[in-house]
């Protein structure tokens, strides 16, 4: 069986899997377990469950812990599997933790406290010490302010973070590319620095992150697993029209309906079961889905 999560191991293609739901809202668990077979057969070093594109914020505590179960099935030993468990107390991020390492998880995705205004520093160390305290289980933290209520971890934080707590590396999210290069320089020796959006993708790696966690570059099939690569290169006309389709997709994808229903239509349109958004999202259709469709085409991704 593959090890835990390591900071060596969090690396290149880490998709955040989508969870597929049926117009009932039931889970599509056949579909899901296709999913992430399809990403790790397209290169994936890892698979995150239970992320932005999963829902997470619409999956309770027993669904967390089976879509673990299912990923770990699925991956049948090929790949670790990290479980999104953030919440905004301590105690229910504890309580989804424990259920998904129960399930088999080998990672957690932490978020500072999400719907929180604001965190002092001793807030945040606290909250991740008694994450720590309660599983033994490697931690990615996730700086993304538009999913905490505004609240960005900077690079004292995540130092203060990590000398609490066995972090092996962090989903930078960040809008600001000041702060991707700062945690760069400072953290690339010390964890795995996986970049979120997807403009910054190749422009992060070649300045030393370690991989991305992000969104929409499973769409370019097995290319997703070669952006590490092509960005270490010298750039030149493949590194060009990577991050061109990469910053089509993601504009179109956070700019159309509401996430995560542009992806879900666009995993569907390249053949992949990515069912439904669950309620209160509502599926693309109309306008938004011709737009959907155009942006693929232009990126040579359906006919």
């Amino acid at each position: 069986m593959t090890s835990k999560l390591t900071r060596t191991t969090l690396t290149g293609f880490v998709p955040a899997v989508v969870t597929p739901f049926k117009p009932d809202g039931a889970i599509d668990e056949p579909a899901f377990a296709a999913l992430v077979d399809w990403l790790i057969g397209l290169g994936a070093t890892s698979i995150c469950v239970a992320g932005d594109n999963g829902e997470s914020w619409n999956l309770d505590v027993d669904e967390r812990a089976r879509l673990t179960r299912l990923a770990v099935d699925a991956a049948r030993g090929r790949v670790p599997i990290a479980t999104g468990v953030s919440a905004p107390s301590a105690r229910q991020t504890i309580k989804y933790a424990q259920a998904v390492v129960e399930a088999g998880a080998q990672g957690l995705l932490v978020l500072p406290q999400p719907y929180v205004l604001k965190a002092t520093r001793d807030e945040l160390v606290r909250r991740f010490a008694a994450l720590a305290r309660a599983v033994d289980v490697p931690i990615v933290l996730y700086n993304s302010p538009r999913r905490s209520s505004g609240i960005e971890l900077t690079v004292d934080d995540v130092d203060a973070i990590m000398n609490a707590a066995p972090v092996i590396g962090i989903k930078e999210a960040s809008r600001d590319f000041f702060h991707h290069t700062h945690m760069i320089e400072r953290f690339a020796g010390r964890m795995s620095i996986m970049v979120g959006p997807c403009h910054f993708i190749l422009p992060g790696l070649a300045l030393g992150a370690h991989g991305y966690i992000a969104t929409g570059p499973e769409l370019l099939g097995k290319l997703a697993a070669r952006l590490p690569e092509i960005a270490r290169a010298a750039p030149g006309a493949e590194y060009a029209d990577a991050h061109f389709k990469l910053t089509r997709l993601y504009e179109m994808m956070m700019g159309t309906g509401t996430w995560p229903s542009a992806l879900k239509a666009a995993l569907n349109l390249i053949g992949q079961p990515a069912g439904v958004p669950r309620e209160p999202v509502m599926p693309l259709a109309g306008a938004e889905l011709e737009k959907v469709t155009r942006v693929m085409r232009s990126c040579g991704l359906v006919a």
